[in-house]
């Protein structure tokens, strides 16, 4: 067994309040501790279910999404078990957002942002107003991403909707690519028993499966679209407009 430490101890460890954990212990998001007297005793199954707790909210899941995610995962489950939901989560995990006043921001996009452009770079996601001269940056490569659609100099509706279709056709692929994963690699695992073995490869593979799917996914449309844009101009083409055949 390993080293079990009192809920000021499992707090330390784990940067989680003792009022919080006590929450969290009441919506059984972590087993109940061990009583020894008048003390409640914690262990590393503990410490990492906070963990996993710590890293679905920043994946922006709801208190309820948690509870329902974890409710799926019994409470006896290892430290090993619970560092393999952690690793399908960790790889993905955005940077973290930060504070950032006007003069911060200037420096980071490398150029003048008037207020018309915070306010567009505030409806694309990129920025949440935090106070009335700072602005919550959700990361930089949103940055990097929101300056380059407003330099497109593109009708702003059109870069909104632009932004609109791409996040609601990664999503969707994104729910198809997970399925897929836990329908099968993590099914084999789960049906064979959970052997040591067949974590240390899933760790293993997860370490090189964001990659691997962002280059898949970045080549497949640099092919998609260009496909997209031959058969628009075919269709241009041979437009009744152009061609002056009636319709």
């Amino acid at each position: 067994m390993a080293a079990q430490l009192t809920i000021a101890e499992l707090a330390e460890r784990t940067g989680i309040s003792v009022r919080t954990i006590r929450f969290y212990a009441g919506m059984s998001l972590i087993p109940p501790p061990v009583v020894r007297g008048r003390l409640g005793l914690y262990d590393e199954r503990h410490a990492a279910r906070l963990e996993l707790v710590r890293e679905l909210q920043e994946l922006g899941f709801t208190l309820a999404a948690i509870e329902g995610y974890l409710a799926r995962i019994p409470l006896d489950r290892s430290p090993e078990d619970l560092a393999l939901h952690r690793a399908l989560l960790a790889p993905w995990l955005p940077e973290e957002p930060e504070i950032v006043d006007r003069a911060e921001l200037v420096d980071r996009a490398g150029r003048i942002l008037d207020n018309e452009a915070l306010a567009r770079l505030t409806a694309l996601g990129v920025l949440r107003r935090d106070g009335p001269h700072t602005w919550l940056l959700t990361s930089p490569d949103m940055l990097d991403y929101g300056l380059s659609l407003l330099d497109t100099e593109m009708d702003f509706e059109v870069q909104l909707a632009a932004k609109q279709i791409i996040e609601r056709h990664t999503s969707a692929l994104a729910t198809e690519l997970v399925a897929l994963f836990h329908d099968t690699v993590l099914r084999e695992y789960r049906e064979r028993g959970r052997p040591p073995e067949l974590r240390a490869q899933l760790l293993a593979l997860l370490q090189r499966l964001k990659p691997v799917t962002v280059d898949g996914v970045v080549t497949n449309f640099q092919l998609a679209i260009n496909h997209a844009i031959r058969e628009s101009a075919e269709n241009t083409v041979h437009s009744p407009d152009l061609t002056g055949s009636s319709s």
